[in-house]
C-alpha cells in the first residue's frame, strides 16, 4: 500500500489549520505550523513534501517570502498561497518568479480547494516521475555508450540534416576525430578534419533510401586505414526517414587474414605428412609477416594478426626443431622437448584444430620423456 502523499499547510490562526487538516486529512498526510521558520525546518525534516499551502500575512515571515525560500529548498515542492485582493501585487510578482504554482483568494470554498490541492500533488508526482525517467534516460545512455564504445565498429548516428547525435569511440579513433562532435554538422566535422574525400562519400549517400556501402583508404597519424563505410537511414513507424547511422569499420587487415587462413587450413587439414607442409609454410608465413608490419597501417586488428602470425611461426618452427630434434640424436633433452611442445601448442591460433601428426608427436615427447628411450625416427 502507498503512503499518503504529504502535504504542508502554515497559518498563524489554529482554527484555519484545525479546518484545513479536517479538509485534507482523508486524502494526505498533513503537516501544519502557526511559524513560517519553524514550518522550513519541518519541510527539511519531513522531505519529500508534495505540496504546500500558507497563508500570505503572517508575522515574521511573509506567504511569499516563506514560498521563496521553500522554491530555493525544495524547488519540486509545489507552492500555493492564500491571499486577499489588497495583497494582489506580491502574489503576481511571486507567480512571474515561478515561486507561486497557485494562490486560493479568500475566502475560499472547501471543494475547489480540494480540487487544487488533488491538481498540485499531481503535479508534484508528476515531476518526481520525470526525473526519475530522466535519470533512468540518463543511466541506459551511460549503459549503451560504453557498450558502443567496445564495439570494433565505429557509428556516427546523424540527423535528417546531417547533424551529430552521437559518436562512439573507435569512429573516433579511425578517423582521428576530437573533441565532442555533437550538434555539429558532419560535413563541417569531417572538413574541419581534412576528410573531405570521406565527406563526399556521406554527401553521396544522402538520397540512398536503403544501405550503401563504400570503401576509402585514408593516411591518418597512425598509418594507411583502409575503411568501408556503411550508410544506413533510419525511418520511423510511417517509413518517414529522419536520420542516417553511418558505420566505419576498418578493413586494411582483411586480404591478409584471407592469406592467413588459407595457409592456416592447409596445415591443419593437412593429410598423412605434415613435415613438408610445414616447411612450405614457413616461408609465405614469414612474408605475410613482413607484409604487416611495413603496412604502415595502426589498427588494432592489424596489431592482432601480426601476433598471431608471430605466434603460428613459433609454432611450426618448434615442430620442426622437435621432430627433427628426435630424428637426428639419440638422447636430446626430454625437458626441453617437452616444453618447446608445450610452447607451441599454447601458440598455435586454432587450439581446437590441432593436425594429427603433431599430437603425435606430443606423444612421442612424452613418452620419451618418461621411458628414456627414443626410435630415432621423424613423426612428422
Amino acid at each position: 500500500m502507498h503512503p499518503k502523499p504529504r502535504i504542508l499547510v502554515v497559518d498563524d490562526e489554529e482554527a484555519i489549520l484545525e479546518t484545513m487538516t479536517f479538509t485534507f486529512e482523508p486524502d494526505y498526510e498533513v503537516i501544519t505550523s502557526t511559524d513560517a521558520r519553524l514550518a522550513l525546518r519541518l519541510l527539511d525534516e519531513k522531505a519529500p513534501v508534495a505540496a504546500v499551502l500558507t497563508d500570505q500575512r503572517m508575522p515574521g515571515m511573509s506567504g511569499v517570502e516563506f514560498v521563496t525560500e521553500v522554491c530555493k529548498r525544495h524547488p519540486r515542492t509545489v507552492r500555493m498561497i492564500l491571499t486577499g485582493f489588497s495583497d494582489m501585487e506580491a502574489i503576481v510578482q511571486a507567480i512571474n518568479a515561478g515561486h507561486v504554482y497557485a494562490y486560493i483568494a479568500k475566502p475560499w470554498e472547501p471543494d475547489q480547494l480540494k480540487q487544487l490541492m488533488k491538481q498540485a500533488v499531481e503535479h508534484h508526482q508528476l515531476s518526481v516521475e520525470n526525473e526519475r525517467l530522466l535519470v533512468d534516460l540518463s543511466r541506459a545512455n551511460v549503459f549503451l555508450e560504453a557498450v558502443m564504445d567496445e564495439l570494433d565498429t565505429g557509428a556516427l548516428a546523424l540527423d535528417a540534416e546531417g547533424v551529430v547525435q552521437a559518436a562512439n569511440r573507435p569512429v573516433r579513433e579511425y578517423l582521428s576525430l576530437a573533441g565532442d562532435l555533437r550538434g555539429r554538422r558532419i560535413s563541417e566535422v569531417l572538413e574541419s578534419h581534412g576528410l573531405a574525400r570521406l565527406g563526399q562519400l556521406v554527401s553521396r549517400a544522402d538520397g540512398d533510401p536503403g544501405i550503401s556501402y563504400d570503401e576509402v583508404e585514408l593516411d591518418r597519424d597512425a598509418g594507411l586505414a583502409r575503411l568501408r563505410i556503411t550508410t544506413r537511414v533510419l525511418t520511423d513507424e510511417a517509413s518517414a526517414a529522419f536520420g542516417r547511422v553511418i558505420l566505419v569499420r576498418e578493413v586494411s587487415h582483411e586480404p591478409f587474414v584471407r592469406r592467413f587462413d588459407e595457409i592456416l587450413r592447409e596445415i591443419s587439414q593437412a593429410d598423412g605428412a605434415l613435415r613438408a607442409v610445414l616447411e612450405s609454410s614457413r616461408d609465405p608465413l614469414r612474408r605475410l609477416a613482413e607484409e604487416v608490419r611495413s603496412s604502415r597501417v595502426g589498427s588494432s586488428a592489424m596489431g592482432e594478426l601480426a601476433e598471431r602470425l608471430s605466434r603460428t611461426l613459433t609454432a611450426v618452427e618448434n615442430w620442426l626443431d622437435v621432430d627433427e630434434a628426435l630424428a637426428r640424436e639419440s638422447f636430446p633433452d626430454a625437458q626441453i622437448l617437452q616444453d618447446r611442445m608445450r610452447i607451441s601448442l599454447a601458440r598455435w591460433p586454432l587450439p581446437g584444430e590441432v593436425p594429427g601428426r603433431v599430437r603425435e608427436l606430443a606423444r612421442r615427447v612424452e613418452d620419451y620423456y618418461e621411458s628414456g628411450e627414443n626410435p630415432k625416427q621423424h613423426v612428422l
